[in-house]
């Protein structure tokens, strides 16, 4: 290395001039120069001034540094500029090398094998050319423009291709990198931003469109050198000025080689853009080309000239062909992942930004030729996909992680063709493939669509591999399918897409290992639907798509409405008897046959005409289908003659033959057979339809003749084939119609006479009323037979109803038997006609009505129908009490009936309450006052009886006063008392007051109302208060009075209600009573004396006394007001005894003069303020005033204050007059004024994050004097100087104590790294007390995680039972950076139903673990793949979480999901109806099949999944076990299918109803099938099939329905009882597995602790001990003091801000942290960004003051330099003093590897070693050995710089403490015991586990053996047996006998008897 550098060499161009027409170009020796001495060394070839601005720089722009010079080789260019993007005036040169790369020899013998295999060797060469386009684009966020130009216009230039894209483009070094042949991408260094990067695999991207895809170093040489024999690369790169170009052609090769010159080397030429000064003038094209280069910011074009003219004649003349072999080649990278579909006017899934442009310009007059391959529309991909109709996804992932995307399509037979497309490239003969034997006579349709050719095209990252096709795979092969789908695997074409995890050859054009990686038995396919994964087999997931695809997409002839599948007899060979599936209706070239439509055949002898019977496939199928051909079955019209069904090919059906035409011809033959019934009444009493007659009419006689549609009578049937000359009779019936069943009255036949025809006698029989039917029916005698070739016989029928006759006699209804007075009642009458018939009244009859001892009345009738009414009877008359009736007879006349008389007996009771009689009558009634009064009352009806009714309640209400009530409802009687009467009598005149009585409950009684007066009592009722002085009180009187004076001499007087005196008694006088006092004399009383009063010695407000007469309630009141006495002393008043020093005395002291009682007198006045006086030690008398208060005569001191003197009582002297008061106030310290730290922790402080602080923080209180104060309303607030910084303390703020002082614990500090201030600050009444302030510096925890970060795809749906998306778990630890130290096993996914709840997920969350890691997978996280989605739909949650610990553990946020139902597949109802049973029964209950019942579109998994889908429903009936000759019930209607509209996915089906006479086999089963029909479904859906039972009686249908419920609750039963057991034995299962992982995971952890040496215990609280021991250990170690860096850092923390060098690495020893901290000093404080905005936002924060540095632009060289004593891995000598790179000595606590970048440029390779005699020896041995020696640092403080130099104050490092120094890292031991402290914490968690398991496994085996499971076992048993006995019953049901025919024998009249039923 050091003799290369001394022969180096280095071309310089100067560029500084901005217009010289050439640059100066010098070479110049470096030998021995470092960039310094280079740098003076230009200066002198140059001649640059000293203050001249100019930059040296690389051809790339790379800027020279010391770095930069020492990594330029011998031979290097470079660029004098006068500043870095200047632009060059002229081109400047630079030699390269280009030496094959060795994978030359190592690779190049692949190609040999593979060639392009059909594609034209030139479209391959341009398509190498491309894919360097589309790499260089790859980046592009606009447009991605790739233009090929092909100038063969001789008059512009020489024939040239140009291939030009707007990519990234190259720098010189790129572009050499370029020209080495097979120097691939994976060997490249890229260099962006100055640094060398090397290759990045790009992220995955659907069908792997990456443009990754210029791979080997190989293409783009062997492309052009293949197009022509010269090429000139051309390129500019993004942020350069310069164009650099490089040409290489055969021309100089060979003469070079011809030379003997060095081949591989050659110029880059570096231009400013557009210079074309160096092109010939004849090179119009290039010169044009150059011209466009302006204003591009990059750009590469290759430029091939030399084209021979075989391959101008191929890019001419087949121009399009080789456009469309590129378009077929980028087909996907042009028109985005879904390819170009011509249906649709744009791509709107993925819009292509790639625009290939090819132009071809041709000498004049040709114009020129232009394609834009995205207008290609006949490359292979686009008639592929146009093509097709469907698309089956699919992935095949192999065994080594390789994962390829793949696409089935499907192209259908449309008629009569197949619609897989052709290759237009391919040679007409090749389309034949000898398929002759494939042809269909039937459907003329070629069933090998696709021929021999391979179904997939390969894709290798998004573009065609030509030559590799894959002809198909095991699954999609016609052998591995059904037979009835083999022709449908040749309609399918498919791609496949890989991305370069599979590898090619050099050129592209084959793949090596796809095939044979694919085709192996580990490969795992599966299906794709919506971008999500299906669950399922792929071979049977294709087959239900092919078979999707085939029914409704080829269009043969298309057979509908599939009904069953039969077996046909009428087959001589046995194979095609059977399967034949029969259908409704084909539909055929656009028309539709349907069952029942008349057709006429072709072709056959003789032409047939008839009606469909069915349609008949050969084959098994059950549902809709296509075929090439098939069979119809055709009944012949008219069956009267042609009674027979024939079979014809539906080939032979004539699609020319018209309705009208064939109805035509049935009709002719029709109208010979009977068409009607003519009837006669020849006694002309014709009865008209719905005729109504009373009962008794005769009926008849009747005449009737048997009439064809051309009017002929017809006794016998007409002569045809078949039945002809056969008798008929007419058969009479009558039936009278009930409300459940008909009844038949008359049945019998008449046959034909010559004379009279058919005649039929009088019916004089009808007598009942009622509808009655006359039927009259035409028979064969032969046979009995109603319908004659499948035709009913004509009819007649005549309906009639028989109504009542005249009245004649009536019934009474019924009446009540017990009847009130007065109260109405009614009478009904039922009207009877002779045969007891209900019948009607003449409208104007008037009833009468008698009974003796009553009179009677009645308001009404009423005559409707056949009930005569008498409404509103009433009877009145006198009867016995109210619990006696007496009876009557009542007779009731209809007059004019032949019976007219009824009589009714009828007990009468006493009436509703109509009036009430009071007692006594006096009116007024006199009562004394203080008395109450007594009323009584009765209850009469309006006959005057007394009644009793509920609720008969009699108020009376005394005019004020409370009213009162009495209860007659039992008796009709009842007594009155109402409250005392207590009047306020006035003038002892007497008072007159109302009383009113009256029954709320009957408004209609009127009210009694009487009149009562009250005379006065003799009661006391008034006092008076007088006294010997003539004094007299008035009640409520004020009296002024003397303060501790008396009242004497009071006297009192009483009266009563007339003003009368009342002499006082003794009783009276022990009435009396006084407030004043409570000891009285009675006998002063008894003389009318009272007590003496005394006045209280205090002045206050008015003072209440009362005399009372307690008995009467009798009392007068006074007030007696006390007033002072003459002053006798001063008083003063303190409102507070205590001052605080400085501060005025709270409140004012009041001066009054007060008497002896100390009552305020009024003898001070205003002027008094001015004679007063104060004294006191140390009293302020400036501030003290005097004030007069006028309201209170007092005089108020203000301004005490004391601002000086001793703490403690001091003594105030107020002086007035002869007036002297002393008063003691207390002087205590002053308010709060500061707070002050008395005691806490060392400083500086630094806590590691989320530690706490062990001492306690106390500050205390001072007034502004100094003094210690304490005032417990003072809160002292702790806070941090950040939000970011969290403190966990017992409390944040609190009240100082007594003593004024406030203590702080902080358990817990935690925020991001940096440093922070905690301020401790006081409150008092809202204003601040200043504190004081301690630094804080936080140190993150970089083995502490903080949170989950969770990734996967937002975008992605959730169809249920399908896969979840990939899941990435991230742990964050404190630092921010990745952690990837947990075990997988504590890793956990949680999933539950419902809504987000809490913070951590319920007890009933599932929990899935996390998947093992791919190849792929980044390792600094956790995957959770393949977790299979519910298979309910609703809201789920999903959290992640991290154990942590013993029973700690860290959660992710709760992320809500949305399960969504998956592909529709099915039809169902919401609940599963019973199994019904149905009759033959004209009761449409026993003929119902379902009621009520509503079926969804379902997924596999039972959810609702059709909201989108519409259509209808067709339900139809089949055989139970398929047998298709056995007959199937009919619904209503007649109709073998119901069609009903299905909406959003849903249909309700209210009422299905089999037809009454129903055909169908007694006691057999069959299925119901719903069968859906839905537009637009994307898979078949299944139908539901609902078995029933059909018998032809109702008892059957009854045992069979009982006996079907049975089996029903049986099933249920013993299913309920299988899953138990299976249930119970599948968790047996679980739980014994659980066990057992439990114990290997505890064996496995245990064997762990043992290896490391860890004490371990078995016994879980012995491992809590131990756990507990190594926190505590662990605890110590953490709070022990340790070396910090004491920088302050302010700027961590912010964005792309790493911190303070100082902050950013620990170093273990004290010595070697000295040396290293002091030989950076400068650089201690220095700040390292990782951008130049983060730098630039701190420099103009602090206005420049902070340094900064930024590592976006810091180049430092890759790797790690060797120490100088080694060279080539080996030592030059024995380095004495252990000499090693000081930065190796770093410990970087986050980001190590930005930091190791950031402390290679501060350190370099300085080297840290014992002492300084070892650092001499050491350089003087690495100069012997001309090595460059480094600056040597000594642990001793000694340094030795890289120039030698040592010794000195400046190369001695001073004493650690007076250094800003770095920190000490945490001891290796905390983590060791960190680690043992997860291990027993997972250890305890595993025995746990296992025990718990062992357990849970124990108890679920003595569950699974316990009596009650042993006897649900014998129970279940028992069910079986029942249920096969029930199951043995229903088939044994015994078939009840149908009804039998009519006889059909005569009597010699003619007439057909039949015995009424």
């Amino acid at each position: 290395m050091e003799q290369g550098r001394d022969r180096r060499r280095i071309n310089v161009y100067d560029c500084r001039s901005e217009n010289k027409a050439q640059s100066t170009k010098k070479l110049l020796k470096t030998s021995g120069l470092d960039f310094n001495g280079f740098l003076l060394l230009l200066k002198q070839n140059f001649s640059i001034g000293p203050n001249e601005t100019y930059v040296v720089a690389t051809t790339d722009r790379t800027v020279l540094d010391f770095d930069k010079f020492e990594e330029l080789q011998d031979g290097s260019t470079i660029h004098l500029l006068k500043r870095k993007d200047q632009t060059l005036a002229v081109a400047t040169e630079e030699l390269i090398n280009f030496e094959p790369h060795y994978d030359t020899l190592i690779k190049s013998g692949i190609s040999e094998y593979y060639d392009s295999d059909g594609q034209k060797a030139l479209a391959c060469a341009l398509a190498e050319l491309i894919d360097n386009s589309l790499s260089a684009t790859a980046k592009n966020t606009g447009m991605r423009a790739i233009e090929i130009r092909l100038v063969f216009d001789e008059t512009l230039a020489k024939p040239t291709v140009i291939i030009l894209d707007n990519g990234c483009g190259m720098t010189s070094k790129q572009l050499k990198n370029w020209a080495v042949y097979r120097l691939s991408k994976f060997s490249r260094k890229v260099t962006v931003g100055g640094k060398e990067e090397e290759y990045v695999r790009p992220d995955p991207v659907r069908r792997s469109l990456n443009s990754d895809i210029s791979y080997f170093g190989v293409g783009g040489k062997q492309a052009v050198f293949c197009i022509g024999n010269s090429t000139r690369m051309i390129t500019k790169s993004v942020g350069s000025p310069d164009v650099h170009e490089l040409v290489l052609s055969n021309e100089d090769f060979e003469r070079k080689e011809r030379d003997k010159e060095d081949i591989y080397s050659t110029f880059i030429k570096n231009r400013k853009p557009g210079d074309s000064s160096h092109v010939k003038k004849d090179e119009r094209c290039l010169h044009d080309l150059i011209a466009e280069e302006s204003g591009k910011e990059s750009f590469t074009a290759v430029v091939i000239t030399g084209v021979s003219p075989e391959n101008i004649a191929f890019l001419k003349k087949d121009f399009k062909v080789w456009t469309r072999q590129l378009a077929n080649n980028y087909h996907y990278y042009i028109h985005g992942v879904n390819g170009k579909d011509i249906s649709r006017s744009t791509n709107t899934d993925h819009l292509s930004k790639i625009d290939i442009q090819i132009t071809l310009c041709e000498r004049p007059p040709k114009l020129p030729c232009a394609m834009n391959l995205r207008e290609v529309d006949d490359d292979m991909q686009t008639l592929y996909i146009n093509a097709a109709v469907d698309t089956f996804e699919f992935k095949a992932i192999t065994k080594d992680g390789g994962a390829v995307d793949g696409l089935i399509r499907y192209h259908p037979f449309l008629y009569d063709r197949e619609t897989y497309p052709k290759d237009p490239d391919a040679l007409l003969d090749d389309d034949d493939d000898d398929d002759d034997d494939c042809y269909n006579n039937e459907s003329g349709a070629w069933h090998r669509a696709r021929g021999t050719r391979p179904i997939f095209d390969c894709f290798w990252n998004g573009r065609l591999i030509p030559s590799t096709k894959v002809q198909e795979f095991d699954w999609c092969t016609p052998n591995k399918g059904t037979k009835d789908l083999a022709e449908c695997y040749s309609r399918i074409s498919g791609a496949l897409f890989s991305d370069d995890t599979f590898k090619v050859t050099t050129n592209k054009q084959k793949f090596m290992d796809l095939e044979t990686k694919l085709k192996k038995k580990d490969t795992f396919f599966i299906r794709i639907v919506n971008s999500q994964k299906q669950r399922g087999h792929i071979q049977k997931e294709l087959t239900q798509w092919l078979k999707n695809c085939h029914e409704k997409w080829d269009k043969q002839i298309k057979f509908l409405g599939y009904m069953e599948t039969i077996t046909r007899t009428d087959f001589p060979i046995k194979k095609m008897q059977h399967p034949w599936a029969t259908f409704s209706s084909i539909e055929r070239d656009g028309k539709i046959y349907k069952q029942g439509q008349l057709v006429k055949s072709q072709k056959t002898v003789p032409i047939l005409y008839g009606r469909v019977v069915r349609f008949l496939l050969h084959g098994k199928y059950d549902d809709s289908v296509f075929a090439t051909g098939g069979e119809v079955e055709v009944v012949l019209e008219p069956k009267a003659f042609y009674d027979k069904i024939k079979t014809i090919a539906i080939s032979k059906i004539d699609k020319n033959a018209t309705k009208e035409a064939i109805k035509n011809y049935i009709d002719n033959d029709n109208a010979k057979l009977p068409e009607r019934l003519t009837v006669d009444w020849p006694e002309e009493n014709p009865w008209p339809q719905n005729a109504v007659r009373p009962a008794g009419t005769q009926f008849g006689p009747l005449r009737v003749e048997i009439q064809n549609k051309k009017g002929e009578s017809l006794s016998m049937m007409p002569s045809v084939s078949h039945g002809g000359g056969k008798k008929l009779l007419v058969e009479l019936q009558v039936l009278q119609h009930g409300p459940k069943t008909d009844h038949e009255l008359l049945c019998y036949g008449a046959q034909h006479s010559a004379k009279w025809g058919f005649w039929f006698k009088k019916i004089e029989t009808l007598n009942n009323k009622g509808k009655y039917t006359l039927s009259l029916t035409t028979k064969i005698i032969e046979s009995n037979a109603t319908a004659f070739g499948g035709k009913e016989l004509p009819s007649f029928k005549l309906t009639f109803t028989i109504t009542a006759g005249c009245a004649e006699t009536f019934v009474v209804g019924e009446v009540s038997p017990t009847l009130h007075v007065g109260v109405p009642f009614n009478i009904p009458l039922l009207i009877k006609d002779g045969y007891d018939h209900s019948t009607t009244l003449p409208p104007d009859l008037k009833p009468v009505l008698k009974c003796s001892g009553l009179d009677l009345s009645y308001e009404t009738v009423d005559n409707r129908g056949t009930t005569f009414t008498i409404k509103k009877v009433k009877a009145r008359g006198r009867v016995l009490n109210y619990q006696q009736s007496k009876t009557y007879d009542l007779m009731v006349t209809l007059p004019g009936l032949k019976t007219d008389t009824q009589i009714i007996k009828i007990s009468l009771l006493p009436g509703n309450p109509h009036s009430f009689h009071v007692t006594p009558e006096d009116d007024p009634i006199t009562v004394e006052n203080g008395n109450p009064v007594t009323f009584n009352v009765e209850m009469h009806d309006e006959a005057g009886n007394i009644t009793a009714h509920p609720k008969q309640i009699v108020c009376c209400q005394v005019e004020g006063l409370p009213s009162v009530a009495t209860d007659c409802s039992t008796t009709g009687a009842g007594q009155l008392v109402t409250k005392i009467v207590n009047l306020k009598i006035i003038n002892g005149e007497p008072q007159n007051l109302k009383v009113t009585f009256e029954m709320p409950s009957q408004n209609k009684i009127p009210l009694v109302v009487r009149r009562l007066k009250v005379v006065p009592s003799k009661r006391v009722s008034r006092m008076e208060l007088c006294s010997n002085d003539n004094l007299v009180l008035t009640n409520n009187e004020k009296i002024d009075w003397l303060a501790g004076g008396s009242v004497e001499n009071l006297l009192y007087k009483l009266y009563d209600e007339a003003g009368r005196e009342i002499p006082p008694t003794a009783k009276i006088a022990s009435m009396i009573k006084v407030n004043w006092s409570g000891d009285v004399n009675i006998e002063e009383l008894v003389e009318g004396k009272l007590p003496a009063l005394l006045v209280p010695t205090q002045v206050q407000p008015a003072l209440f006394f009362q005399v009372s007469y307690q008995d009467q309630n009798v009392s007068v009141s006074f007030y007696i007001v006390p007033h002072p006495d003459e002053p006798n002393r001063l008083k003063a008043t303190l409102i507070q005894n205590t001052v605080k020093l400085g501060q005025i005395l709270p409140g004012n002291i009041s001066l009054e003069l007060v008497d002896q009682y100390d009552n305020v007198t009024k003898a001070l006045t205003s002027s008094c303020k001015n004679l007063m006086t104060v004294e006191a030690e140390g009293l302020d008398k400036s501030a003290i005033a005097f004030g007069w208060q006028e309201s209170s005569c007092s005089v108020l001191v203000t301004g005490v204050q004391f601002q000086s003197g001793p703490l403690g009582p001091r003594e105030l002297c107020f002086t007035y007059r002869s007036f002297v008061q002393r008063v003691i106030v207390k002087v205590t310290a002053g308010v709060p004024a500061q707070l002050k730290l008395i005691s806490g922790p060392e400083k500086p402080l630094q806590v590691l994050n989320d530690q706490g602080i062990a001492t306690p923080f106390t500050v205390q209180l001072f007034d502004e004097w100094g003094n210690p104060t304490t005032d417990q309303r003072v809160v002292v607030i702790l806070s941090s100087s950040s939000p970011a910084l969290k403190l966990t303390t017992s409390v944040t703020s609190q009240p100082v104590n007594a003593e004024g002082k406030a203590s702080f614990t902080v358990s817990s500090v935690s925020g991001p790294k940096g440093s922070y201030r905690l301020e401790f600050k006081g409150s008092l009444n809202l204003k601040p007390i200043p504190g004081t302030i301690v630094e804080l510096t936080v140190i993150p925890d970089p083995n502490k995680p903080v949170s989950l970060l969770v990734e996967y795809n937002t975008s992605a749906a959730f169809p249920a039972g399908s896969f979840f998306p990939v899941f990435s778990m991230t742990v964050v630890s404190d630092e921010g950076s990745p952690m990837t130290t947990f075990n997988p096993a504590a890793v956990s996914m949680w999933l539950w139903k419902g809504e987000p709840s809490g913070n951590a997920p319920p007890q009933t969350a599932t929990e899935l673990k996390c998947s093992k890691p791919t190849r792929s997978d980044k390792n600094d996280r956790f995957h959770f793949r393949d977790k299979e989605i519910p298979e309910q739909v609703g809201k789920y949650a999903i959290q992640f979480s991290l154990q942590i610990g013993n029973r700690k553990g860290l959660y992710s946020n709760q992320i809500p999901i949305n399960v969504v139902a998956n592909q529709p597949v099915k039809l169902g109802p919401d609940s599963q109806p019973p199994t019904p049973v149905v009759s033959d029964s004209k009761a449409v209950a026993n003929r119902t099949l379902v009621e009520n019942m509503t079926l969804r579109i379902m997924d596999s998994y039972g959810n609702p999944a059709g909201k989108d889908l519409d259509g209808k429903l067709v339900v139809s009936m089949k055989n139970f076990n398929g047998d298709g000759n056995k007959k199937v019930p009919l619904f209503e209607g007649k109709t073998d299918s119901l069609t009903i509209r299905l909406v959003k996915g849903s249909v309700y089906v209210k009422r299905l109803v089999m037809m009454e006479n129903s055909p169908g086999e007694n006691g057999s089963a069959y299925i119901l099938v719903f069968q859906p029909d839905v537009l637009m479904a994307p898979t078949p859906i299944a139908p539901f099939e609902l078995p029933f039972h059909y018998s032809n009686d109702a008892e059957n249908q009854r045992k069979i329905s009982q006996l079907s419920k049975k089996k029903n609750e049986l099933i249920t039963v013993i299913t309920a009882s299988k899953d138990i057991f299976s249930t119970c034995g599948e968790l047996l299962q679980l739980l014994t597995n659980q066990h057992l992982v439990a114990s290997q995971k505890e064996l496995s952890i245990r064997n762990e602790l043992i290896n490391r040496k860890v004490t371990m215990s078995q016994s879980i609280p012995d491992i809590d001990r131990l756990i507990k021991e190594k926190e505590a250990e662990a605890d110590r170690i953490l709070k022990t003091p340790r070396r910090v860096c004491s920088i302050r850092d302010p700027f961590s923390g912010q964005q792309d801000v790493l911190g303070m060098v100082g902050h950013l690495a620990f170093v273990q020893a004290d010595d070697a942290a000295r040396v290293i901290s002091w030989h950076i000093k400068g650089d201690m404080d220095c700040v390292i960004t990782k951008t130049i905005a983060a730098a630039r936002s701190i420099y103009d924060y602090t206005k420049g003051q902070q340094q900064v540095m930024a590592l976006e632009y810091v180049y430092v060289q890759p790797g790690n330099r060797p120490m100088p004593h080694i060279r080539n891995g080996r030592m030059l000598f024995d380095p004495p003093g252990n000499p090693l790179h000081a930065r190796d000595l770093l410990q970087y606590p986050n980001n190590p590897d930005i930091c190791n970048t950031a402390f290679k440029n501060i350190l370099g390779d300085t080297i840290l070693i014992d002492d300084l005699d070892s650092a001499n020896n050491y350089r003087k041995a690495v100069v012997e050995n001309k090595q460059w020696c480094p600056t040597i640092l000594t642990r001793q403080g000694d340094r030795v710089s890289a120039k030698g130099r040592f010794g000195g104050a400046q190369n001695r490092a001073p004493h650690i403490n007076s250094l800003q120094v770095f920190g000490a890292p945490i001891p290796q031991h905390y983590y060791t015991l960190k680690q043992h402290i997860d291990l027993l914490g997972q250890h305890r968690s595993a025995l746990e586990k296992r025990d718990e398991a062992a357990k849970e496994r124990v108890d679920h085996l003595r569950k699974i053996k316990s009596p009650e499971n042993v006897k649900r076992q014998e129970e279940m048993e028992e069910n079986v047996k029942r249920l096969e006995e029930i199951e043995r019953q229903l088939v044994s049901t015994p078939v009840r006998p149908e009804k039998r025919s009519l006889p059909s024998a005569g009597e010699p009249s003619g007439i057909i008897s039949k015995r009424a039923k």
